[in-house]
């Protein structure tokens, strides 16, 4: 039977290298962009605390009312400075918890009802290495929201694997995104690589290659389970 996916943050980077992995495979892929959709992308900003559920629905709806795999890949990496302002420093932090750790939640939570009435589902959720090692001073709330989100998705799994609803995370090191190329020249690239073993940031490719992998052919006993991907920057 054919899969339906839903994948969130799909624009660039990650998101993109994920939906353009399943093209040969027999799926359906709706992604997400936060503006100007097309007919297999829908859009929404997910700071907007009603846009889960209003990207799910049309997710579902494009999907013929069903989704076998959600992933969410979507997220932001701003700076919060530890001397900004009181305010701007605190609506740093609801603003990086409401896109990278509510939203996901929130649809984690629209996709486990829904797999309730059926033969259950998927879910995958692009975490971070930052989840285990942290990130820089600016980024606490970066690391805190992929903490947990690894969090969530270990609960999950626990929680509801009787039911064949399977969850996994995938925690990838620096990516050659737009957003890891800023981080790297900000902060001296040279020596950031210095410190991968691989000697190298991993592609996107990469990233989705596992991602394809947990979607559709990782055994349910994997259920749980966080891939790292980070050229064993960090080893747990």
């Amino acid at each position: 039977m054919t899969k339906h996916i839903f994948v969130t943050g799909s624009s660039r980077g990650i998101g993109r290298a994920i939906v353009e992995r399943f093209k040969d495979d027999d799926v359906r892929v709706i992604g997400h962009r936060s503006s100007d959709g097309d007919e297999n992308t829908i859009a929404g900003d997910l700071s907007d605390p009603s846009a889960a559920r209003r990207l799910w629905d049309q997710a579902l709806s494009l999907l013929d009312g069903r989704i076998d795999v959600l992933i969410n890949n979507a997220g932001i990496f701003e700076a919060a400075a530890l001397e900004a302002p009181d305010v701007a420093w605190s609506d740093s932090w609801t603003k990086t918890m409401q896109v990278n750790l509510t939203s996901a939640a929130e649809l984690c939570r629209m996709a486990v009802l829904h797999y309730r009435k059926a033969d259950g589902g998927r879910m995958i959720n692009i975490a971070s290495r930052a989840a285990y090692r942290g990130d820089s001073p600016s980024h606490w709330h970066y690391a805190a929201s992929k903490a947990g989100m690894i969090g969530m998705t270990k609960t999950i799994a626990r929680g509801y694997a009787a039911e064949n609803i399977l969850a996994f995370a995938i925690c990838p090191g620096f990516t050659m995104t737009g957003m890891a190329e800023d981080y790297l020249e900000s902060r001296g690239g040279d020596a950031l690589l210095a410190d991968i073993p691989l000697g190298r940031v991993a592609l996107p490719e990469e990233i989705a290659e596992a991602a394809r992998f947990l979607a559709l052919s990782a055994p349910p006993s994997m259920t749980g389970s966080v891939i790292d991907i980070n050229g064993a920057s960090y080893v747990r």
